[in-house]
Parts: structure tokens; sequence; C-alpha cells
């Protein structure tokens, strides 16, 4: 079975802290650093020599605005943000998933509570726009994990592909490319629509930035457009925006309960914590 016949199959299923700051500063100039290695300053006054460095460092910080950003570069800055914004408080964790169908935008959202009671809306053979029980778990490589495991998941990337690795998984929830050992899957379930922690969102921006191949396709609305290789031929084409940490919209959609949802354009998906009861 290929992806494509993966995702179908996938479908089918019922503000910021100074130390936090510091430390994005000191990588993203270690960065800047590494970059400025091989060049050499003529010789000047002490004065007028720290003036240059001052100079080269401003305009390394600002120019990416309007310089061509790599994938890589863009999960990182993400990976720098999302340290730092946490995702808020409440009862229900609430995901809103839209996308546009002939007649127009359609919509599925659901509410999850942290004893994992689960409501949705316009899920896959519900009665359109009625809120029903629908008792699906979290799912990350096809295994149930739940708000405890991953506040627990780990804030070091490498440790925390080590943990997804080591997870118990079911290959009939998962992508052929997730079956052989592939990570960008679940890594990119904990930035969309898992309620993650705000230091292990950004371990998984940071280990996502090392998959082989990430592209950055440019600047569009709501970010960056990223193209992302989970298999073979197929890429996920994945908004975001590096400086709220946030994936807007997806060809592909790795969701929550460990499905997958598939457009010929985009999926938007937003995330938050409510106390506002499903109805």
């Amino acid at each position: 079975m290929d992806d494509l016949d993966a995702v179908a199959t996938l479908l089918a299923k019922p503000e910021p802290p100074a130390e936090a700051v510091a430390r994005s500063r000191e990588r993203l100039q270690d960065r800047m650093r590494r970059g400025r290695a091989r060049r050499r300053l003529p010789v000047l006054g002490m004065a007028v020599a720290a003036a240059v460095t001052a100079a080269v460092i401003v305009t390394s910080v600002f120019q990416p605005a309007t310089a061509p950003v790599s994938g890589r570069d863009v999960l990182l800055m993400a990976a720098a943000s999302a340290e730092h914004i946490p995702q808020g408080t409440g009862t229900y964790w609430h995901v809103t998933r839209t996308w546009q169908v002939p007649d127009g935008p359609s919509a599925q959202e659901s509410w999850t509570a942290r004893d994992g009671r689960r409501w949705s809306r316009n899920e896959q053979y519900a009665t359109p726009e009625s809120v029903v029980e629908d008792p699906a778990p979290f799912r990350l490589m096809g295994a149930e994990i739940g708000f405890e495991e991953l506040e627990g998941l780990p804030t070091d990337p490498e440790k925390l592909k080590e943990r997804i690795a080591g997870l118990p998984r079911h290959d009939s929830s998962m992508l052929p490319a997730d079956r052989e050992g592939g990570l960008v899957s679940p890594l990119i379930t904990l930035i969309t629509e898992l309620p993650t922690p705000a230091q292990v969102r950004s371990a998984a921006f940071e280990a996502l930035a090392t998959t082989p191949g990430v592209r950055n396709a440019g600047p569009v609305e709501g970010g960056q457009e990223l193209l992302i290789p989970l298999s073979g031929e197929l890429e996920i084409r994945m908004v975001v925006d590096p400086e709220t940490a946030r994936v807007a919209r997806a060809n592909i959609l790795l969701t929550a309960e460990g499905g997958a949802a598939l457009s010929k354009s985009y999926i938007s998906v937003t995330t938050e914590w409510t106390d506002e009861l499903p109805r």
C-alpha cells in the first residue's frame, strides 16, 4: 500500500521570559558567528572596529526579512518562538479544521477535556452541525497518548525523537514512512493539533528542521510555505508562521486522533484552550 492509499485509509477512520529570549538570541548569534568565521575585518582602531562589528550584527539580524530564508531556518525560527509562547489554559482543547468544498467552506471541530472525554462536530458519518460525544483518544505513531504523557515528553530534539521512536506502534494507524522509521508525521502532529507544551513544541520544530529535503517555497499569506518530504514523491505543503510558531494550513493534515486529512488545496487549522462548552 503506497502513501496516498494509506492517507485514504486513515481518512476513512471513524509574552516571553528573559531566559528563553536569551537562549534564542544566543542560538541566532552563534549561527551568525559561524557564518562570518572565514571573514577578516581590516585592521582598524578599536572604536571603529567595534562599530563595524555592531553594524555587521545588526545587518545580519534584519536582512532575513527580505533575503531568501531556507526551510530549515524557518523551522528553527519557529522553534525559537515556540519556546516562549504558551498554549494557554482552559477546560477543553479545541481544534478547528476548515477547507473549501464546491458549496463553500466546510469545518470540523473537536473539544477534548483533560480527563479524555471528547466531543466533535461534523466528523465523518456524524449528523451535520450536531455536537456528539466522540471517544477518540489522542494518538502519536498510532499509540494513544494523554495530556500527562504529552507534558512529560523530552524538550531536547534528539531525546524527543528517541522517545517518539520508542513508542508502541500500531501499523494500521501509520503511514508507510512511519512504519519504516520516519518521524515526520508525529513531529508535525506535535506542532499542529496536539496540546503540546511550549518547550516540547520548540523541540519538535527543531527536530523537524533536520529532515532532509525541507524546502521553503517562499512567503504566502499567513507565513512561509514549506515543502516537507513525507515518503517517495509524497510531500506535505505546510504554511508556518515563524513568529507565532503556528501551522496555519497544510495540504495533508496529520490529526490529533492519529488520522490524516487530505486536500487538493489547503486545510486550515486553529487550536486553543477554552472554557466554553461545546454546543
